[in-house]
């Protein structure tokens, strides 16, 4: 249980010390109007692992210290792995280990968003996380799943069938490293959906 406190604690380190980078640039004088960065972010997130590698989000809000982490992995061990390649397993959407760990990063893509722009997205992770029980390598992976948060933010997706790291890497050329979001007008999730 300690380290993974010292983990959560690394990483909100880390990720308050990207947010302190992040408003360095944001203070620097801005060529063009509207393009300042909103206070929220999204950063899609590949690590290494045992096989392929793993695909997740981290978001939260830029001046806070707190992060969290949604992804798609088999609930259970190697064994529950195994068996996504035949079959459904049960899924976990939360922070697996190695996601909060800088050490094991390959690639992200972050991207951020105003309040309300936020809200809506945080409020379909959460809806996401809740409605994706099972896990499938061939059909409902990792890659699917932070795609799917992708495409509702209105960015480009690449084919789900890569490893993590080249499926990030792919999400932010085909957006053109694109660093704004800003969602279509649309309705609301309501909280906690």
């Amino acid at each position: 249980m300690r380290e993974v406190n010292k983990r959560a604690a690394d990483a909100n380190a880390l990720a308050s010390s990207e947010a302190s980078d992040d408003s360095n640039l944001a203070s620097r004088p801005v060529r063009r109007s509207g393009s300042a960065r909103g206070p929220y972010y999204v950063d899609f997130r590949a690590r290494t692992a045992a096989s392929w590698g793993h695909a997740f989000v981290w978001y939260g809000k830029t001046s806070e210290r707190q992060v969290e982490v949604a992804g798609l992995t088999p609930a259970g061990d190697t064994l529950e792995y195994v068996l996504g390649y035949v079959s459904w397993v049960p899924s976990e959407t939360g922070a697996s280990y190695g996601d909060l760990d800088p050490q094991y990063l390959t690639a992200n893509y972050r991207v951020y968003l105003n309040e309300a722009d936020a809200k809506r997205v945080f409020a379909y992770i959460r809806k996401l996380q809740a409605s994706s029980p099972m896990w499938n390598a061939e059909i409902s992976n990792c890659t699917a799943f932070i795609g799917s948060i992708a495409e509702f933010m209105g960015l480009k997706v690449p084919n789900r069938w890569q490893r993590p790291e080249e499926y990030v890497n792919a999400l932010r050329a085909m957006n053109g490293g694109r660093r704004i979001v800003r969602l279509p007008a649309g309705p609301q999730l309501a909280s906690g959906q």
